[in-house]
């Protein structure tokens, strides 16, 4: 019984016994699995040409081998592995469908061995060395949780009766791995709990099959098991080795400051955080050490840098590698001339959820019977902003619009185009309500509201850098807009909010051109924000990127004076007419000569003597980093 063929193939074997592999050290076999060995043979089994034999006893790890295929030198692509008593088998299969057939096999044989291994090493050992962890002991425990039984790493205990009446039916059976079939896979970086039936479930760290990309923010995509729906673009991520954002350790968006707080918080030796530097295209490693000499913390940043080509990466000029996640792996083990070892990722668990452009797929009108009415938040110009939950289950900030204050038929047609506008740094439109009146319109709750407020109820609290990053958050947003042709008209710190974590977002852009109010409209009122206008517009009402660009000078001027009302003690056509003649703000305290520069470049007097929000975010960014 014992040795009825459950399996037989032409696959290719890496030798075990060279120290360097090439071509010459891959070999053709023909496989053959039974209950009790694997065997591989030169030429036809027939002839009994055994080459080697495998006792499945013994087998104590059967999985993939996570690689790229073309680094693998024989034209079999799909490798797995085969770790029983010292040893490791690398195989190497003609097609997807073949590997996932042999693993799950052999698997199922293996299912009741006494020694199944807890970690495995996912990458090849080659060239002395594990590709994965860059550990040089052959016989090193692995690096990743195995898992034989597909969700966990150990054999599961008897379910019980009720257990067994209360589990759902089973899934399909996973499709096989799609990696000749021209599907791009995606990793998600986030849960997403689907809200309608055409959205599909997300789980953090699984891979899924994106099927089709028509609409920018929700892409249809197909997991595992078979199953289809619509996903939240911003969710997922490309599956490739050189893809950051796949990385727990990896945080795009984070400046010099903000990855200072945060490793202070965290307070742990080796915590390390890795970000975009301020030179487009660079990385930055910032490392916290408790042992910063005369027993004081440090933090040390790191620069990674690249070597001509062939284009490799390192920290330390001894030590290159390939790719930017090989040398973090190699320096969690290694300090190699690093402050300490890069021991503990801080950005995991600080990563929230981004926003979603609207709750689901081509959903913008919201049900209000869905939504559920909490404390008042403040009012503004088209109404009252109340705290409310949709579907008892999401925070949302809901406005009713008062009767008379918006050109609501223009609105409600645009905010199908807000809705499309979608960034880490910009206050998100989830939907209206336009069936009844008044209209409500859904956006992200901000904890902490306004900026301005937020500026003054901890005035003294903040030191430069940090009012220069709440600064940067709002550039980011604003180069957002003005690349998507979008003009605010009403940047103010009134109008940006700041969520629990001190991330400042912009809000209502594009809202004053549905404003009804004339004495808002009008330059001559006193509501129109001539403080924060260019001469253009209250002169001839001409907006553009660059009058907004002027307004976040005036933005930057209120963040440095912690939420004093510019031209405090003049009025608006004492304003207009001292800015007409060449007069602007004065230097705040706060604020080092180069960053008045920027306020002032912001103020010129043309707009296009003004800079572009993607060169006013540069210069912040170098100034955040120390390199101006």
């Amino acid at each position: 019984m014992n040795s009825e063929v459950i399996q037989e193939e032409s696959l290719i074997k890496r030798s075990q016994q060279k120290k360097r592999t090439s071509p010459l050290n891959y070999k053709e076999r023909v496989f053959v699995l039974t209950k009790s060995r694997l065997t591989y043979y030169e030429g036809r089994p027939e002839k009994k040409n055994k080459k080697g034999s495998v006792d499945i006893t013994k087998v104590k790890c059967v999985e993939f081998v996570k690689n790229g295929s073309d680094n693998i030198p024989c034209q079999y692509k799909f490798a797995f592995q085969i770790v029983y008593e010292t040893n490791t088998l690398y195989v190497f299969a003609p097609t997807a469908e073949s590997r996932l057939k042999w693993v799950k096999l052999i698997k199922e044989e293996i299912k009741n061995n006494n020694f199944i291994m807890s970690k495995y090493h996912p990458q090849f050992w080659a060239d002395g060395v594990y590709q994965c962890c860059r550990q040089t002991e052959k016989l090193a425990p692995g690096c990743e949780e195995y898992n034989l039984f597909g969700d966990i790493t150990r054999k599961p205990l008897p379910p019980t009766p009720d257990a067994i009446r209360a589990r759902p039916p089973p899934p399909r059976p996973p499709d096989p791995a799609p990696e000749d079939n021209g599907e791009e896979t995606a990793i998600a970086m986030f849960d997403f709990n689907p809200v309608e039936p055409h959205d599909l479930r997300l789980v953090t760290g699984e891979e899924y099959f994106v099927l089709e990309k028509k609409d920018a923010h929700w892409w249809k995509a197909r997991d595992k098991y078979g199953q289809q729906g619509y996903i939240p673009s911003n969710y997922v991520t490309e599956k490739t080795l050189d893809n950051l954002d796949q990385y727990e350790w990896y945080s795009r968006n984070m400046n010099r400051s903000k990855a200072e707080q945060l490793l202070k918080s965290e307070d742990k030796e080796g915590g390390f955080i890795v970000r975009n530097s301020s030179q487009a295209g660079l990385y930055t490693v910032s490392l916290y050490t408790k042992y910063g000499g005369e027993g004081s913390t440090c933090i040390r940043h790191y620069h990674i840098k690249e070597t001509p080509y062939p284009k490799k990466y390192y920290l330390a000029e001894k030590h290159v590698f390939n790719t930017i996640p090989e040398m973090i792996e190699y320096h969690k083990h290694n300090a190699a001339g690093l402050v300490t070892r890069l021991r503990y990722p801080v950005c995991s668990k600080n990563k929230s959820a981004p926003t979603t452009a609207g709750f689901s797929y081509d959903k913008w009108e919201i049900n209000p019977s869905e939504l559920t009415f909490m404390k008042e938040l403040g009012s503004g110009l088209f109404g009252v902003v109340r705290l409310g939950k949709w579907r008892a289950q999401y925070k949302v900030a809901i406005k009713a619009i008062r009767e008379g204050a918006m050109s609501e038929e223009d609105f409600i047609e645009e905010a199908k185009v807000m809705m499309k506008l979608t960034h880490p740094k910009l206050v998100q439109l989830y939907g209206v309500c336009t069936q009844q009146r008044p209209i409500y319109i859904v956006t992200e709750f901000m904890e902490h509201g306004c900026l301005l407020n937020y500026l003054r109820q901890r005035y003294g609290q903040f030191s430069p850098d940090i009012l220069l990053s709440m600064c940067q958050d709002v550039c980011e947003a604003m180069s957002y807009l003005e690349q998507s042709n979008f003009i605010h008209r009403d940047l103010a710190a009134r109008n940006c909010l700041v969520n629990d974590t001190g991330v400042v977002k912009v809000s209502d852009f594009g809202m004053t051109r549905y404003v009804l109010d004339d004495q808002y409209t009008s330059s001559c009122g006193a509501k129109f924000p001539v403080k924060w206008s260019p001469p253009e517009v209250f002169n001839y009402s001409k907006f553009s990127s660059k009058s907004d660009v002027w307004s976040f000078g005036v933005l930057m001027w209120e963040v440095f004076t912690e939420g004093k009302m510019p031209f405090e003690s003049y009025s608006n056509v004492e304003v207009v007419e001292m800015v007409t003649r060449g007069d602007r703000l004065y230097r705040p305290k706060l604020a080092t000569k180069i960053i008045y520069s920027v306020m002032m470049a912001c103020w010129h007097e043309k707009p296009e003597g003004r800079p572009k929000f993607l060169d006013l975010m540069k210069q912040i960014g170098y100034i955040l980093e120390g390199e101006i």
